[in-house]
């Protein structure tokens, strides 16, 4: 696999779990509302991928990249996020918004573990322990959102 696509498609997915898990916890936690929830999940598939896209375009310009690497890595990043933010709407449609956030934990949870497992493989390094920091920071990110959830969720 050439590294661009490595380099947009590792971004795209990490970006992807993270960042909608974090909203979604957010929004769960501090409006209890799927349609706020479900809003959330396509704003961060829509917006965030077109900007994460853009930064990945420019940061591969910064490094004077071929054009060609410089689109690719771009619109992989593009699309992993995108299509990756948007398989976490199909829980929240199937299932009661508690149970649906467990799922997406899950969910989540599976896809960075794989990526990182592959990820260490690549490097030749010990799985567990790319597995084990990169969910740990996944995890970081979802108590502060849920804290931060509850906490503007009760203010007046």
């Amino acid at each position: 696999m050439r590294q661009t696509f490595r380099k947009g498609l590792s971004f795209g997915v990490t970006s992807g779990i993270i960042t909608t898990l974090g909203l979604m916890t957010g929004l769960e936690a501090g409006t209890g509302s799927r349609a706020v929830v479900l809003g959330g999940i396509v704003t961060i598939a829509i917006a965030d991928s077109l900007s994460d896209a853009l930064g990945m375009h420019l940061s591969e310009e910064s490094s004077q990249r071929s054009l060609r690497r410089v689109w690719d890595a771009a619109g992989v990043t593009f699309m992993s996020k995108f299509l990756l933010a948007l398989s976490f709407s199909v829980p929240v449609l199937l299932f009661p918004l508690g149970v649906a956030w467990v799922v997406c934990l899950c969910w989540g949870a599976l896809l960075l573990s794989l990526l990182s497992w592959w990820i260490a493989r690549v490097q030749e390094e010990r799985p567990w322990r790319v597995v084990a920091e990169h969910v740990l920071i996944a995890a970081v990110v979802v108590v502060l959102t849920r804290v931060v959830g509850r906490w503007l969720g009760s203010a007046p």
